[in-house]
């Protein structure tokens, strides 16, 4: 290898890890240890800042330094950097604008194989289909609330309605932040409501400074996605709080495409069964809906009388004649 190629390669090797023991370097550039104390005073005389490590695997460490090092990535790395970059709108977090300018100073620098590739990556980011757009979250706003998760302090801020009305006090123990569908939100204990709550991050307004420390309390179950994903559903665990089962005339393979989280059953080339939960009964049973198909309902009883009220509501719609104007 030569000597050009061997440092970029040493260099893009000190920037993967913390610590590199010296023996390492030298096995995975085939050179000699002594080569490696070359390499690394080359670099040192380039201006990056590398540390040396003690003990018997004593070795190497690239430290921050007052100027940014310029970055080594691999073709790989370089791409999933651009492609992520082009898709940081769907992040909703307030740094599309920086996005679009970090994505052209990349692009400027990529090899000419690379560009190619990443031209032909077209990205279009859209919300949850019926969905208003949701408002980004301030960038301050999500640095704040992940420093305060970091360093285990509380947070003092004003929670904004979603419509109409003031603004909340809140005081909370931070634990998570969690992405979801182009939502920011906030997990963590209210202090006054002395329950978890999960906080729109978009209505979330800091005050300074944030409170004390805090010794973080274990989220029910200890798996933080299970705990959010019940949220979601309503449910105090990762189930949804309504489920049914319905006889559908209609073939697996029709079915299977729409049925989301649910259990197709094959029944006969024709017919299927679909099990699924929703977050109330009424909202499973016009779920059931969609399929426009003959049905029938295998259980429970709660789903019968939801199909009553809805056919109720339906019927009524559809009697319904609005006057002229």
């Amino acid at each position: 290898m030569a000597t050009t190629s061997r440092l970029l390669t040493l260099l893009s090797l000190l920037q993967a890890r913390r610590d590199w023991p010296g023996s390492v370097l030298a096995a995975r550039l085939e050179v000699s240890d002594r080569t490696v104390r070359r390499d690394i005073d080359r670099l040192r005389e380039m201006g990056y800042r590398i540390g040396s490590t003690m003990g018997p695997d004593g070795g190497y460490r690239l430290e921050a330094g007052t100027d940014m090092a310029p970055l080594l990535f691999d073709d790989d790395q370089a791409l999933a950097v651009a492609i992520a970059l082009r898709a940081a709108p769907a992040l909703g977090a307030g740094i599309g604008e920086a996005a679009v300018r970090a994505l052209a100073t990349m692009r400027q620098v990529l090899p000419s194989r690379l560009r190619h590739r990443l031209d032909a990556v077209e990205v279009t980011t859209v919300g949850p289909a019926g969905e208003a757009p949701t408002p980004a979250v301030p960038l301050d706003v999500l640095l704040t609330l992940a420093q305060a998760v970091r360093d285990r302090v509380t947070v003092r801020f004003d929670y904004l309605p979603r419509g109409e009305g003031d603004a909340q006090a809140r005081r909370s123990e931070p634990h998570h932040l969690v992405a979801s569908q182009g939502r920011w939100y906030l997990l963590g204990w209210d202090l006054d409501r002395e329950n978890w709550r999960l906080y729109s991050a978009e209505r979330v307004r800091p005050r300074m400074p944030s409170g004390a420390p805090f010794v973080p309390r274990a989220v029910p179950g200890g798996d933080v996605d299970a705990f959010v994903s019940a949220r979601f559903k309503g449910s105090d665990t990762n189930e949804w709080p309504c489920r049914g089962t319905v006889l559908l005339h209609a073939p697996a393979r029709d079915v299977l495409p729409f049925a989301g989280d649910g259990v197709v059953t094959v029944v006969d080339e024709e017919r299927c069964t679909l099990e699924v939960g929703s977050w109330s009964w009424g909202a499973l049973a016009a779920s059931f809906g969609r399929f426009e198909v003959a049905m029938e309902v295998v259980e429970p009883p709660e789903l019968v009388e939801a199909f009553a009220v809805q056919a109720g509501r339906f019927a009524a719609a559809g009697s319904f004649r609005p006057q002229e104007v």
